[in-house]
Order: C-alpha cells, then structure tokens, then sequence
C-alpha cells in the first residue's frame, strides 16, 4: 500500500481507485475473458484473442469487453475463454481455438445458445 503524505497523495490514490472501480464495473456489458497465461499462450490463446476481437469488430459489436487474464488454472484445457453475459451464468469454455471462438461469438453471444460442446462443467 503506497504510503499517504499529503492530501494530493490521497487524492491520487482516490481517483486511481475510482478508474479501476470503473473498469470492474460493467454492468449491462458482456464480458469475454480469455487466459493468457503462459501455457495459454503457448496453446494458442493469442489467435484466439485476435478472433474475438476481430469478430467484435468486423460485426460492430459496442457492448463486449475483451478481457485477459493470468490464468484459470486448467493448463490441460487451454485456451480458455470465459464469457459472462448480464443476468446470466457465467460460462467457461476450454480449447477454444480461432474457429471454436468465432462458433461461440456467433451461437453464444450472437444467439444465446451454450456451445455445449466446449463448455466445462461447473
């Protein structure tokens, strides 16, 4: 914890609690978290970011965050993508390549349907 010695200090720590606070707070937005750990990556977690975040984009889609992270703790199962969407579930997909990430950005996010497939049991 950084250690506080003015009121401009306290300010500073105030305002970068306040964007990281923001940021968290997503409401209303779905969220696609994908692990970008090392072995994620090395299992091909990049690619699969780029195709999310290309089919994000090539569809004009406003209200989806892409997210990275560490990782999940399933090494075996890499790449993993989790997709939180409001009011529902979240849900954990495993060795989701390019193609299996655009399936579940069209079927998933696009209709509502689980890729069950892919999906790991909670």
């Amino acid at each position: 914890m950084p250690i506080i010695n003015s009121i401009d200090d306290l300010k500073r720590l105030r305002e970068k609690a306040q964007k990281i606070k923001k940021l968290r707070d997503q409401s209303g937005k779905t969220q696609i978290v994908v692990g970008m750990g090392t072995v994620g990556i090395a299992a091909g977690a990049r690619e699969t970011v780029k195709a999310i975040h290309s089919y994000i984009k090539d569809n004009k889609l406003s209200d989806i965050i892409l997210r990275q992270t560490d990782n999940f703790g399933l090494v075996d199962q890499d790449p993993v993508v989790k997709v939180i969407m409001p009011d529902q579930n979240e849900v954990t997909y495993a060795k989701v390549a390019p193609d299996v990430a655009k399936r579940i950005m069209q079927e998933y996010i696009g209709n509502g349907n689980v890729v069950l497939e892919y999906k790991i049991s909670e």
